[in-house]
This record gives C-alpha cells, structure tokens and sequence, in this order.
C-alpha cells in the first residue's frame, strides 16, 4: 500500500506539470474577430481552417462615409495620374523574386454591387493595377479566379493586438503566392495593447520571404473593437511610431499606413509625410476626401464581386502605371504625388 502511493503520488505529479508546462503563450492564441472599415461582417462566422494551419488577421466594415452623387463622367475632378515619385529608398532583406516580376499584369475585371461614379478622369479603371485585401470574412478564397479577373496583388490580414490571429493567413498567404500574385499582410492595430507588443507579434507570424509587398499598419477607429479607447492624437502617433520602426528593422522595408477618412482627420493630417498611404475612399477620389496627401493604394470599394470569393470583397488600385508598379515591386520604395 505504502509504495502504490508512492508511485500514484508520482504519476500525478507528472501530469500536472505536463499540463502546466503548455501553457505558453502558443497555447493562448485567438482566432481574431476584429474587422476593418471596409467589409461588413456576414451575419454567421464562416468556417475557417484550423488554427494549426493559420497564423495573424485582417478584415474589413463599412466606412461611416456613405456613397454620393458626384461629378457626371465628363467633369474631372483631379488630372491624370502622374507617374510616382521615389522616396529615400529603405534596404531590401532581398531582392524580389525575378519570376514574381515576370507575371504580366492582369486587366480590371471586377463588377460592383454598388458602383460610384467618380468621375471619368477620375475612375479607379484609369489605373492599371487592381488589387484586394481579404482577412477570415471572405472564408475560402479561390485566388485563380480572383487573378483571372484582375487581382494583381491581394493585402491579407495577418494579426490584432498581441495575441490574435486571422485563422486563414496561412491558407491566404501560400495560395495568394501560388496563383501569381504579389502578397503582403497587415496588422490591424489595437489601442488597448502596446505598440511594441503589437509588432512582436506580427513578426512572430508573418515570414520574411523573398518579394513580399511591404507590410501594412491598419489604423482607424472601429465602432465593432473590443477597445474603445480613443488616445490622444500626440499619443497615437507615438504608439505608430515605435510599431512600424520595429518592422522596418525587421523586414527591411518602409511598412504602409491604412487609414480611414474619420481617423485620418483626427490624427494623422499632415503626419508621416515620408510614410508611402494606402487610403480608403470609396465616395470620392482620394484628392477630395484626403486633400494634399501622397499615397500609393486606394481602397476604392468594399462591395467589389468576383467568381473567386463569396459575398463582397475589398477592391484597390495601385497609383501608377505598369511600368510603375513593376518598378516598385521590384525593389524600390515609392510614395505617389499628391494630387
């Protein structure tokens, strides 16, 4: 009796430390359920892969600006698009991959379930590189069908805050790569975490691979956050700061900020000047909702329909033309003309 006890005593003890010695922060991980002002969420999860085969996040909601009538097809409301500029050029880790470079670019084959009319000089078409940024929300992604209508890049959400994964990174970013397209992640940032814990966290999910697009900070304020803290413009820009200086050093390149209009007029007007934009303005043309600001993607619809993807999906264009983006794309950092 006295050595079964022993040995009982000693069995115990064993699985209690196998249990607590799993209790990492890996074991923590959280499928995020955070959106972006861009895509509305569908009323019921859709499925998503198993968290052993993702890793970080990114989605999208509707934008508090709503859809108006502009200026008829033969006003211009801004001038053609200039080629863009270069920009202090950071160091690549790598140069990018020669046959990513070689894939042609595909023309504008999206429709739209609610199509705006910007004007003809004005029109997203006039651009030659189209794109989409897709997170969870969009569920399992066809991205043959989605490069055959015209996606030349796809943005795909990676991680929120410290400790929350998009569930179909993974997927997203090794099928994105495998049908020709040219691939980057985003952060959506949580103003309830530290800026340093933030970017460690993206690191620590999102590879440093050959040709990858430059990372993307996602900041604006969303109505849907678990966090409703709103920090002071000094303290904003701060907390920004110290996140894309870390992945810069990490990843060798200049990240990207995506904003929103409400957002962007209570913080960030006349800020990172030297920080290449990605803009959201699906009512108007970047010029009018974000006068004097250089950027290099336009969010131009959250309501974009393709064969490769169910319900809606984010549309984009790049600010340039072919030779621009191949340029770009190729290694050298560049931030568009303000308009």
């Amino acid at each position: 009796m006295r050595l079964s006890g022993v040995v009982i005593f000693s069995i115990a003890a064993l699985c209690l430390a196998g249990c607590t010695s799993t209790s990492s922060v890996d074991a923590l991980q959280v499928p995020s359920s955070e959106t972006t002002s861009s895509v509305v969420r569908p009323p019921a999860p859709i499925a998503s892969a198993a968290i052993a085969d993702a890793a970080p996040a990114f989605a999208q909601q509707e934008q508090d600006e709503q859809p108006v009538a502009l200026a008829a097809p033969d006003q211009s409301i801004e001038p053609p698009a200039e080629p863009i500029a270069l920009v202090s050029p950071p160091k690549r880790p790598t140069r990018a991959a020669p046959a990513m470079l070689a894939e042609p670019v595909t023309r504008y084959g999206f429709r739209d379930a609610k199509p705006i009319n910007f004007g003809k000089s004005s029109s997203p078409r006039r651009l030659a590189v189209h794109g989409v940024d897709v997170s969870r929300w969009q569920g399992n992604v066809n991205w043959q069908k989605l490069r055959a209508q015209g996606a030349n890049f796809a943005y795909i959400k990676a991680t929120d805050g410290g400790d929350h994964i998009d569930p179909m990174f993974t997927r997203n970013w090794r099928n994105a790569d495998a049908a020709g397209l040219k691939r980057g992640a985003y952060h959506f940032f949580y103003w309830c975490r530290t800026a340093g814990e933030q970017a460690d966290w993206f690191i620590r999910n999102v590879p440093r691979v050959e040709g990858a697009l430059p990372p993307v900070i996602d900041v604006e304020w969303n109505g849907e956050s678990s966090c409703k803290r709103r920090p002071s413009r000094q303290k904003v820009l701060e907390k920004m700061q110290v996140f894309m200086d870390k992945l810069e050093r990490h990843y060798g390149q200049r990240p990207i900020i995506y904003t929103a209009p409400d957002f962007y007029r209570d913080n960030l007007r006349g800020a990172f000047p030297d920080y290449p934009f990605w803009l959201r303005a699906v009512a108007a043309h970047p010029s009018k909702v974000y006068p004097g600001r250089k950027w290099l993607f336009w969010q131009y619809s959250g309501s974009g329909l393709s064969h490769g993807v169910r319900g809606r999906i984010d549309l984009n264009v790049f600010h340039g033309d072919e030779r621009a983006w191949r340029d770009w794309t190729g290694g050298r950092q560049m931030v568009a003309d303000a308009e």
